[in-house]
């Protein structure tokens, strides 16, 4: 077997194995398998937990090293604060861009 070939079945079993297994295997088994309570609740996180990873860096790091005085910091904090003083839900979007444009 050529070494392309052996790339390609490669390349093939890790989309089996890593994606449509796991995914296929809750549609398979329904409610045979079920997740842990514990599980459970911790995945209720998930989501939250990858916004932050995506958006966080972006707000402290600027060119790779931390700086405190980022004006997209600025911003979040902005609009944190101002999901804490209203339940308006466009508050935060325009406190934040406001406190951006301020600081920029």
């Amino acid at each position: 077997m050529s070494d392309e070939w052996t790339l390609w079945l490669t390349f093939i079993l890790i989309g089996l194995l890593a994606t449509t297994l796991p995914r296929a295997s809750f549609i398979v088994l329904g409610e045979r398998a079920s997740l842990p309570e514990v599980l459970l609740k911790a995945l209720r996180y998930a989501p939250a937990a990858a916004l932050a990873a995506i958006v966080v860096p972006d707000l402290v790091l600027v060119g790779g090293a931390v700086d405190v005085f980022n004006p997209k910091l600025g911003g979040a904090i902005a609009a944190v604060l101002a999901t804490q003083v209203s339940r308006n839900p466009w508050l935060p979007f325009a406190a934040g861009m406001a406190a951006l444009w301020v600081l920029r």
